[in-house]
């Protein structure tokens, strides 16, 4: 308890440690839960541990290096790979994991300034990275490359994979919960019954679908285990459908979230299929608008496809929760998101005002196609 209360100093979320876990330091964790986009319960699972052990380490605080078959994790891998990436040499994605990726570029960085090229980042490497400037302006490697890829895939859906992920999930994490009269609404139904109304039209499409879980897994899925089924598909896209709930009812509206950092590290095609997303639902639902956002939670962190999550309305709102429950608002959230899929693959030259595809011609277009 008091290693997890000095982190929270460190962090800057807790003002003091005390001899208790008391209210204060749940309070902490909860925020620390919230930034990270762990479950918000205030309690130290292996989850939170695992982020808040990670989160402790500043760059140049240890050494870094290529663990197997545990690779280091930390805040300090992951503002490496930023500053790698800045510098020009090819990281991949700033996923704080020292993986055999991050330790050829750091091997290319030594190779470069003239220091043994063994992949791990000590005192020597460290001093040369603060005595080098950045390199790379006007777009980073990685994710120019992620563009060119969508670009020259062409704009049918056919074939594409996607994976949708209903948030939550079985008996033991349900998400938000609202009684309503007789009736019991929960956040993990609704958002598998968007899924399985997504896949439905998706298939239609002609794309590749497939869902993290089924309507009731016997165990919850953490975000690791959702990314990596992501990631062992080989998945064009991910989308992950949650809802919202807050204390005051008066809290509603649609966001959508895409990987980026605070230092403004981002996935250029994730935030533009977040963009995408969130304008085709608030155009076709009149939903309040609640932007887009950037964060390095887990499940955007780790995917190494654009990915987005959406919280689809605020089931703690009785404007929203109307809404939500009724099949027919439903099926105009699903062809937004389908709308947005298919924009996603348009050049941007291309691309189509916002509401005005007809989702209904794209299954016409297939049936066209395969006749």
């Amino acid at each position: 308890m008091e290693e997890i209360q000095s982190i929270l100093v460190g962090l800057e979320l807790l003002s003091a440690a005390a001899d208790t876990f008391d209210e204060a330091t749940e309070n902490a964790v909860r925020a620390f839960q919230q930034s990270r986009g762990i479950g918000v319960d205030g309690l130290v699972g292996p989850e939170t541990w695992q982020a808040l052990d990670g989160a402790r380490w500043k760059l140049g605080a240890r050494t870094l290096y290529h663990s197997v078959p545990t690779s280091l994790v930390g805040e300090d891998v992951r503002a490496l790979q930023e500053r790698l990436l800045e510098m020009g040499f090819d990281s991949g994605r700033a996923d704080a994991i020292y993986g055999p990726r991050t330790a050829r570029a750091v091997a290319q960085f030594q190779r470069e300034v003239g220091l043994t090229p063994d992949g791990s980042c000590g005192p020597q490497t460290m001093k040369a990275l603060r005595r080098l400037g950045r390199k790379v302006v006007g777009g980073r490697p990685q994710w120019l490359r992620e563009a060119e890829a969508f670009r020259q895939s062409g704009s049918s859906l056919v074939g594409k994979t996607i994976v949708i992920d209903p948030g939550h999930g079985g008996a033991e994490d349900p998400g938000v919960i609202v009684p309503d009269g007789p009736l019991r609404w929960t956040e993990a139904d609704l958002a598998f019954d968007f899924a399985n109304r997504l896949e439905g039209r998706l298939l239609a499409a002609g794309m590749r679908v497939h869902l993290t879980r089924g309507p009731s897994p016997a165990r919850p899925m953490t975000s690791q285990e959702r990314a990596s089924l992501a990631n062992s598909l080989g998945a064009d896209l991910f989308i992950s459908l949650h809802l919202d709930g807050q204390e005051s009812p008066a809290a509603d509206g649609v966001a959508t979230y895409h990987y980026g950092t605070g230092s403004g590290l981002t996935s250029t095609v994730g935030e533009r299929l977040a963009n995408l997303v969130q304008r085709e639902i608030v155009v076709r639902t009149g939903m309040r608008d609640c932007r887009i956002h950037a964060k390095t939670w887990e499940l955007l962190r780790l995917t190494r496809m654009p990915a987005v999550r959406v919280d689809l309305g605020y089931l703690t709102s009785p404007a929203d929760r109307e809404r939500l429950i009724d099949p027919a608002f439903r099926e105009q959230v699903v062809e937004a998101i389908l709308a947005a899929v298919q924009r996603m693959y348009f050049p941007v030259e291309a691309d189509v005002p916002t509401g005005s595809i007809d989702v209904r011609q794209l299954r016409l277009a297939l049936a066209s196609r395969n006749a």
